[in-house]
Parts: C-alpha cells; sequence; structure tokens
C-alpha cells in the first residue's frame, strides 16, 4: 500500500502537472504526499561569481524554493491530501540523485514527477533528472508527461 508520495517540483509546467497529478492519486489512495524542491548550487559555481553575487543568488533561488512549496502544500491541502515540504540543497551530487536519496530516507513508496519529454539532441545537451531517477530508483517512479 502506498502511504508517502515524493513529489519533486521545479516550478516548471510538467513539473505543476506532475504534482496535480500525484495529489489526485495521494487523494485516492488517502496517502501522504512529501514535497521537495532542491536547491543546486553548481551552476552559481560554475560562473565563478564573487561572493556577494553567489550569496544573493543562493538566497534567491531558497526562496524561490520555498514560495513554490508553500504553492504546493496549499494545493494539496485544498484538495484533503496531507503534505509536508523539504528545501534540500545540494553541490556535488545531481538532482535526481537526490530525489532517490530523499525517496529512500522519507520511507516514500513512489516517486511522482513531470517530465518535460525532451528527445535526441535536446535531452543530451539539457540531461534528464527523471531519466535518471527512473533507471536507479529502487522505489516505482511515475512519470507524468507534458499535456497528459
Amino acid at each position: 500500500m502506498v502511504q508517502r508520495i515524493l513529489v519533486p517540483l521545479d516550478g516548471s509546467a510538467p513539473s505543476r502537472r506532475g504534482l496535480q497529478e500525484a495529489v489526485a492519486l495521494a487523494h485516492a489512495l488517502g496517502a501522504q504526499l512529501l514535497l521537495l524542491h532542491v536547491v543546486d548550487d553548481f551552476p552559481q559555481v560554475l560562473e565563478l561569481a564573487p561572493a556577494p553575487a553567489y550569496h544573493e543568488a543562493l538566497q534567491r533561488l531558497r526562496q524561490r524554493g520555498a514560495a513554490l512549496l508553500n504553492e504546493a502544500r496549499e494545493l494539496a491541502a485544498s484538495a484533503g491530501v496531507p503534505a509536508e515540504t523539504l528545501l534540500r540543497e545540494i553541490e556535488v551530487q545531481t538532482v535526481g540523485d537526490a530525489i532517490v536519496q530523499q525517496a529512500q530516507a522519507s520511507c516514500c513508496a513512489l516517486i511522482v514527477m513531470g517530465t518535460h519529454g525532451r528527445r535526441g539532441l535536446q535531452r543530451l545537451a539539457m540531461g534528464s533528472d527523471a531519466e535518471l531517477v527512473l533507471r536507479t530508483s529502487p522505489v516505482p517512479v511515475l512519470l507524468v508527461k507534458p499535456g497528459a
């Protein structure tokens, strides 16, 4: 029985679509949601930004993540679905690895996430957190395509 569902959120349209599906599924199953936003500061490090600019940018990423999680929690609550939020920061691992680790650490029975549905060179250039999660997760993963 699915009691806890991990829902990674990044603010994109596919992510919001994944959240909608997770809320509906959790409502039907009587499950709880764990809403996760991962703050990845690696792009900031690559830019070699001066320390004050780096800290400002990181703070904006944290604030954006917190707002995103609060909005998602309110959506779940409006559907009568209990949800907790977690803002996680990473430095050296991938977002996909952080998602899988969190699913295990939080005893989630399912991961529901949106996917951009990229193919070909675009997928190769942009990478795919959803694909990494799908390949490495020890728990089932439900990928929600855009417009599904």
